[in-house]
């Protein structure tokens, strides 16, 4: 929930000279991708017979490649989502999981290790090859075995994947994992043809893409991807005969001129701030349509525990009680963020819970200077915590200096935060190897299930309590976070086969995550996308994809 910021003249003494020199870019795309929702004709979509033109989509992100086995950005899944089919999907707009390439939901043994499937009859490949559980399995070893990003998804969890007959799928677990099935709804995980596609270490198709969803792929280039509609698609044909993606990379200038000037339908991603205020303001008016949707993308403050200051809980405790969350959404984003109080998001409403707003309250400057003169720090004696970022990130510098000037307005010189920024590639590398005490990071999901924002985070194979996380999921996020108990309540949340006692475990993960403080989540993303006032059927997803079959024009 937003709360109204405190009044702080002499914050904004200090900041104006930060605020308002530069266009922000509210959708930050970094290493994980959003999971997505795969491409499905909705439980509620009519068929139409009549498909009107085609769609041109703009935005600025440009997909590294194509294969399902390989895709681990947004841009390509985005595009995977909408040219392929998985064995479940989500209702368009929804958290619904419903079957998709399924005919129903798993049947799942007793010890949760083995999910059986019933596939689909009567599908056929983009090239004509059939549909059948041998495909499927072909597909999962190879998104297994080809050594893609996105390959330990699977690795982690499945022990193997066996057609038990022709339209039967078994997949047996290594260990019981509740967030399987939506696992299963991952759109990389989508099947491909036999006869297009190789297993085998680094035997990927970056520029083409044979799966059985409502599109074709006819065009892939550097700044334009056309989709045409499958002519032979088995659910409900796309409203409209493709989709031309115009890509204006890294460039929200053209892309915002573009939709103004009529060149494009469709505007998402990214836009920057203000260029989302002038939009917002002439869809009140009528110019255009906006679709405003919640975001699932999680940004935070990672908090090495490894280096000093930040090994001292009131440090982290500290600043936790001085981050201002709705004065970042306000006045950097221009509210056009949500403050989160969770490494969930509040999208995934039988799971969140604000345990960070549950323990430190609002802010408060005086509680956060309490503790650090506590703990020994002072004007004199100052806990010192550089904070990195990507030198690509507006957003996040101005986070960062936004943070920066609360410490020096409310803690007396007692902590400071000193903004650092360094190439993409070089950051993510440092923050896995321990360098960095503090950074701002953030997450877009694989799959919409709380698991994937909580092991990938607190989940640690190796360490100690005193030690720290010497190998996994903590080490690899930079927090360095290591706790038996976390361990035990994770495994337990993934064991756990009844909805009600696993949402218990979810909320004792979170408020340990609050005593704790490996990281400080900040706030969530709202997703803004601007279309022409002829175009119909607009949705948006949780997982931040929109179904392209849906769009027709008036």
């Amino acid at each position: 929930m937003i709360h109204t910021p405190r009044t702080l003249p002499r914050f904004w003494r200090v900041c104006a000279q930060f605020i308002g020199l530069f266009s922000l870019c509210a959708a930050l795309i970094v290493g994980c991708n959003p999971q997505t929702s795969q491409t499905s004709p909705s439980p509620t979509a009519t068929p139409s017979s009549t498909p009107s033109d085609r769609i041109i989509y703009g935005t600025t992100i440009r997909p590294r490649t194509l294969d399902p086995a390989d895709s681990y950005e947004m841009a390509g899944i985005d595009m995977i989502y909408n040219l392929g089919d998985t064995l479940y999907t989500y209702v368009p707009g929804t958290t619904e999981l419903v079957p998709q390439l399924a005919t129903a939901m798993p049947a799942i043994s007793a010890d949760g290790l083995t999910y059986i499937i019933p596939l689909r009859e009567g599908v056929e490949f983009h090239d004509g090859t059939p549909f059948n559980a041998e495909a499927m399995k072909f597909s999962m070893d190879r998104f297994m075995n080809n050594g893609g990003k996105p390959a330990f998804l699977l690795n982690d969890v499945v022990l193997e994947a066996q057609a038990t007959g022709e339209y039967e799928l078994t997949v047996t677990l290594q260990q019981p994992f509740a967030g399987f099935t939506a696992l299963l709804a991952f759109a990389g995980i989508c099947p491909i043809s036999p006869a297009a596609y190789k297993i085998g270490d680094g035997e990927f198709n970056p520029n083409g893409f044979v799966g059985t969803g409502p599109y074709t792929l006819t065009e892939f280039n550097s700044d334009t991807i056309h989709l045409d509609a499958n002519p032979n698609y088995w659910g409900d044909k796309p409203k409209n005969n493709g989709v031309d993606v115009q890509i204006y990379t890294d460039n929200s200038a053209n892309l915002f001129n573009s939709f103004t000037t009529g060149a494009v339908d469709l505007a998402y991603q990214a836009l920057d701030p203000e260029q989302i205020s002038n939009l917002l303001t002439g869809a009140e008016q009528g110019d255009w349509q906006v679709l405003e949707a919640p975001g699932t993308a999680i940004n935070y403050m990672v908090l090495n525990q490894n280096q000093a200051p930040l090994d001292q809980l009131p440090v982290r405790q500290a600043i936790a009680h001085l981050v201002d969350r709705a004065l970042i959404s306000d006045r950097v984003f221009q509210g056009q963020a949500e403050p989160v109080y969770s490494l969930i998001p509040t999208a995934l409403t039988d799971y969140y819970e604000p345990a960070l707003r549950n323990n430190y309250g609002e802010p408060d400057g005086a509680k956060a200077k309490e503790l650090l003169t506590a703990a020994g720090f002072s004007a004199s004696n100052p806990a010192v915590i550089p904070i990195w970022f990507p030198s690509a990130s507006t957003p996040r510098l101005l986070v960062a200096q936004t943070l920066q000037a609360l410490a020096e307005q409310e803690l007396d010189g007692a902590l400071t935060f000193e903004p650092n920024t360094i190439d993409g590639a070089s950051f993510f590398k440092n923050i896995r190897e321990g360098v960095y005490p503090a950074a701002l990071v953030n997450w877009y999901p694989d799959f919409l299930d709380p698991d994937n924002y909580l092991h990938p985070f607190l989940s640690c194979s190796q360490g100690s309590e005193v030690g720290g996380c010497s190998e996994g999921a903590a080490q690899n996020q930079g927090s360095f976070y290591y706790s038996e108990a976390m361990n035990e309540l994770l495994e337990a949340q993934r064991q756990e086969t009844n909805p009600e006692t696993r949402q218990n475990i979810i909320r004792e993960i979170q408020q340990k995550l609050a005593d704790d403080l490996p990281y400080i989540p900040l706030w969530q993303t709202k997703e803004y996308v601007f279309a022409r006032n002829e175009v119909e059927g607009l949705e948006m997803n949780p997982s931040q994809t929109i179904p392209f079959w849906l769009l027709g024009k008036s």
